[in-house]
């Protein structure tokens, strides 16, 4: 059991590649069938999604994603205005 210490549960089920069953955490996602219902896992830091990929996950239109990225680009930017 010391080997799951430091583990997150999205490192466990990426690394046993399970399916989460955890409707209640924040990353958890219905992804349709996919191979993982954890958003943290779905994305890949060497293979980037489209607007497109990102709203087909989430049932949204790539407008939408846009829009949402947009949104939070500029309360970025307005928080380390204030740093």
């Amino acid at each position: 059991m010391s080997n799951f210490k430091n583990e997150t549960c999205y490192q466990a089920h990426k690394s046993y590649q399970k399916k989460c069953n955890s409707t209640e955490c924040r990353y958890w996602h219905d992804l349709n069938g996919n191979d993982s219902n954890c958003v943290i896992n779905k994305i890949d830091p060497n293979n980037t999604l489209t607007l497109q990929e990102v709203g087909d996950l989430f049932g949204i239109t790539r407008m939408r994603i846009c829009q949402i990225e947009k949104s939070i680009l500029q309360k970025v930017k307005k928080d380390l205005a204030f740093s």
